[in-house]
């Protein structure tokens, strides 16, 4: 039989865990300089005594609430037309007065770092942020969070009034597509950030939302069985073990050669292709520090008599690099590529040990740039260094605190299942949006089994935003930008394979894709032109969103035929015209292959809107790629100048050797 104690503890701890008695208390979403959306219910809650009643008074409508045994309540408001500025009184024991709120369309822009990526630091900043002078936009960033179960308040500081001062550190993607609209329809924006470079789509998705998902649906369940102390245990375990034992450099000891030394034996390092970034190894993943690489060139006498330039590429931070053991040069910074003159005398015939110790960041670490840049030049000798290196960090890994349960995880660049979408979606629920707009993907694509998984991780993302706010809004995503240098004949990839899957998603209603695979950058994972990329997600917005009939996407492949040795392609979203944008007026970026599935560059024509590819190497066709790499050069595009969506037109699985790219 319960006794008095066993029924009143329970409540007296619920109300330890509540807002302080009497007071009325907002979530920081619902303020002053707010934007609500238009034509639509409106929901607005809060925390208050439980058994309080809250009245809220918005456009001469009055609301009221009563505050459950958990203290929160809700209201919801009416729909409003595109207006303001208004006032809105919330009283309930205490009274706040919120002004200078707008109604119009409220848009999330959610990812990884170039949705982050601030104004201040694109193509011509300056005078983007001095045209930034638009307070019919309102600017909310939710600070970088994590939690281990949903929180009900974000961490923020509140809406800002756009303008050059508040625009330059906000999201320039976010900013540029909002002003678009904005100036199109004549309507306040609000614009809601939440992203966090690095971070994979899992982190937003919750654990209801990746169950259908293996492996992640089991590390999404351990990650929210978490609790606060113990990751504050973790955290501060951490911190101790960097201070003692984090900065040590096993490479350069106190006394005896370091591992520059061409006499010690690296063959029990582990290996790492390079140039790449470290950041893709799993005992390397968000470790900021100090990295050894190690590799080995073989040189006649002639060639080892002549004067030498060692490239390494770009480098994150700093470098200093060595050749059997001597110091050759040094550099900061990820530009200029790294070009250091060998002395005549340094190396030697037989085998040559060329060291490079790299201090780099969790982020970035590595030999960054195409394969190319990696060299050994002797005299007119090249000798290529892409490929395998032996590495070793500074500190010893082995001691690091882990926490249970998380693989891989950390408090700087959170990548675990449902992390974010506690920490950073779920204050933003219920708040009413126009729609999404989402830039990611390239941390899901290390690897092809991650690339080919996001097919079902991300539209599995979508479904489960659209479930927790209760509504179908539209989504909007931009797919990978060109990044990272190609091998010279057709071959697979992690990042076309992750295109692939982003693409997929399309399949879901109210959902559109800006194809940027032409704006990137090959030696820069973000790309400074983001104002393009804005551009294409507004006009998928403006068809999905705002029902305007207009070009909106690039051709995207819709059959093919063959036809001897020649296969016609036909393309849907081909707008007034497919188009060749070339200066020479040739067709780039199309492969085609056999029964063998062995890939040849092919030569491709327009015939109206169709594109007819062939290859001298393929008599029987049976499959066509185009611009399938990670920096491909293709060049179709439809009259309205949207670049072609990438595709493929075989279902083939990635090789064994493929799958370890």
């Amino acid at each position: 039989m319960p006794t008095i104690r066993s029924i009143l503890l329970p409540v007296l701890l619920l109300f330890t865990l509540l807002p302080l008695q009497g007071q009325l208390r907002l979530p920081v979403l619902v303020g002053d300089h707010m934007v609500l959306q238009r034509d639509t219910e409106l929901p607005v809650w809060g925390w208050a005594t439980p058994g309080q009643r809250v009245r809220v008074s918005f456009m001469g409508r009055r609301y009221n609430a009563k505050a459950g045994m958990d203290g929160k309540w809700q209201v919801q408001m009416q729909p409003a037309p595109a207006g303001g500025p208004y006032e809105m009184t919330i009283s309930g024991g205490d009274e706040i007065v919120l002004k200078d709120i707008l109604v119009g369309d409220v848009w999330l822009a959610s990812g990884q770092s170039n949705m982050e990526w601030p104004l201040n630091n694109i193509n011509a900043s300056a005078q983007e942020m001095a045209s930034a002078d638009l307070p019919g936009i309102r600017l909310f960033t939710v600070k970088r969070t994590i939690a281990f179960d949903p929180r009900q308040d974000a961490d923020a500081d509140g809406w800002k009034v756009c303008s050059p001062e508040t625009a330059g550190s906000f999201s320039a993607v976010a900013f540029l597509f909002g002003r678009e609209l904005h100036q199109r329809y004549q309507v306040p924006i609000g614009l809601i950030h939440s992203s966090w470079g690095g971070t994979t789509a899992q982190a937003w998705t919750s654990p209801e939302g990746l169950k259908p998902i293996p492996g992640l649906d089991t590390e999404s369940l351990s990650t929210a069985a978490l609790a606060d102390p113990d990751f504050e245990a973790y955290r501060a375990a951490k911190a101790s073990w960097w201070e003692t034992e984090g900065q040590v450099d096993r490479g350069r000891p106190a006394s005896g050669p370091g591992w520059e030394d061409p006499d010690l034996d690296h063959s029990d390092w582990a290996v790492m292709r390079q140039p790449g970034n470290w950041y893709e190894i799993k005992g390397l993943k968000r470790f900021g520090g100090v990295v050894w690489l190690r590799k080995t060139v073989t040189l006649t006498a002639e060639q080892a008599g002549k004067a030498a330039i060692l490239g390494l590429g770009n480098i994150i931070e700093q470098d200093s690099a060595f050749v059997n053991g001597s110091y050759v040069g040094s550099g900061k910074g990820y530009e200029p590529k790294r070009r250091y003159e060998i002395p005549v005398g340094t190396l030697h015939e037989g085998q040559n040990v060329i060291a490079v110790r790299q201090q780099g960041r969790s982020e970035f670490g590595g030999l960054f740039g195409a394969p190319t840049d990696l060299f050994l030049l002797t005299g007119t000798d090249r000798h290529e260094l892409a490929g395998d290196w032996h590495y070793r960090t500074g500190p010893d890994l082995s001691g690091l605190p882990e926490l249970p349960g998380i693989p891989d995880f950390s408090e700087t660049m959170p990548q675990s299942s449902s992390i974010l979408s506690f920490g950073m979606l779920d204050p933003l629920i219920p708040y009413s949006l126009k729609g999404a707009i989402w830039y990611q993907g390239e941390s899901n694509a290390s690897n092809m089994e991650e690339a080919v998984q996001y097919a079902d991780l991300f539209p599995a993302m979508i479904r489960d935003w659209r479930r927790r706010w209760g509504y179908e809004f539209p989504f909007l995503f931009v797919q990978l930008a060109n990044f990272m240098s190609d091998q010279p004949e057709p071959a697979d990839y992690p990042w076309a394979r992750l295109r692939e899957s982003q693409a997929a998603a399309l399949e879901l209603p109210n959902t559109g894709m800006a194809v940027t695979i032409d704006i990137g950058n090959e030696t820069d994972i973000h790309p400074r032109n983001k104002q393009d990329v804005a551009k294409r997600l507004s006009l998928a917005a403006r068809h999905i969103a705002y029902g305007e009939d207009l070009v909106y996407s690039g051709p995207g492949y819709r059959s093919m035929e063959v036809q001897g040795r020649a296969v016609r392609l036909t393309f849907e979203h081909t707008g007034s015209g497919l188009e060749i944008k070339d200066k020479y007026g040739y067709l780039r970026g199309f492969a085609i292959a056999g029964a063998d599935r062995t890939f040849h560059w092919a030569r491709a024509r327009l015939e109206g809107n169709q594109v007819v590819v062939e290859s001298d190497a393929v008599a029987q066709p049976v499959a066509v790629r185009y611009n399938w790499g990670n920096s491909p050069d293709g060049n179709l595009y439809n009259a309205e100048g949207i670049p072609a969506v990438p595709f493929r037109t075989d279902t083939w699985e990635p090789a064994n050797n493929e799958r370890e790219n």
